[in-house]
């Protein structure tokens, strides 16, 4: 009986041995690899940030114009006697500082009192700066005129009365004021508002009250702006 063969060694897998499990990665590579993205994403976002703001900023026109106060207005015909800028005027760039619209404002809040025989004073409240939607600041300017001061009542609506020619745009109203003794007096109050200056003015006095219609109070505020805006040296 032939003896039975017996089958080769079968050839191990691993000759050498089984293989070492892999190394488990380090959390420090894994560590640093989520700082470096979060590090990249902020850099994305700061630069986006970044070129936002320019475009914002490029939306408001370039600062050419101030808005002063003169010793006196309408050649000469009201002389300046009061100019409560550094009391009143931080609260009115305060009531500014979140406006899309308006952007490194300065206010300016005056008054004169006419020369001559006439009673009252003539009120300029505005500010100086970058403006942009100037239908919309002339707007809100008249707006808040009799929303902040319950003893000031329109009634007259705000409306655009710009004089034909004139590239600036002038809205007026006409409103009414009381006094805690009884007395009252309606007069025009106008705006203005360009891309470096907007101004209200009030008529405040009497001969104003019983002579200026809207038209003519438009055409004097126009004359007001061109005594009291300057160029920026």
């Amino acid at each position: 009986m032939p003896p039975v063969s017996q089958a080769p060694n079968p050839t191990p897998l691993y000759p050498w041995g089984v293989p070492p499990s892999p190394p488990e990665k380090s959390r420090v590579g894994l560590m640093a690899g989520i700082i470096g993205g979060v590090f990249l994403l902020i850099v994305a976002l700061l630069a986006t940030l970044v070129l936002v703001g320019k475009k914002i900023d490029s939306s408001y026109p370039p600062a050419e114009s101030t808005l002063t106060a003169p010793g006196t207005l309408l050649d000469g015909h009201y002389k300046l006697a009061k100019d409560d800028s550094p009391t009143l005027g931080p609260s009115l760039e305060k009531s500014w500082r979140l406006s899309w619209d308006a952007k490194a404002v300065h206010g300016v809040v005056v008054a004169y009192h006419p020369s001559g025989g006439d009673r009252g004073e003539l009120i300029v409240t505005g500010m100086y700066g970058r403006f942009r939607n100037t239908g919309e600041v002339r707007s809100r300017v008249l707006a808040g005129n009799g929303s902040r001061h319950t003893e000031v009542k329109v009634i007259v609506a705000p409306m655009d009365v710009t004089p034909s020619g004139s590239r600036i745009r002038v809205s007026c109203e006409e409103v009414t004021r009381s006094w805690a003794d009884g007395k009252a007096l309606s007069y025009p109050v106008c705006a203005w508002a360009d891309g470096n200056t907007w101004a209200r003015v009030a008529y405040m006095t009497v001969y104003t009250a019983r002579s200026l219609d809207l038209e003519s109070a438009a055409r004097i505020t126009l004359q007001i702006r061109s005594e009291m805006v300057k160029p920026i040296k």
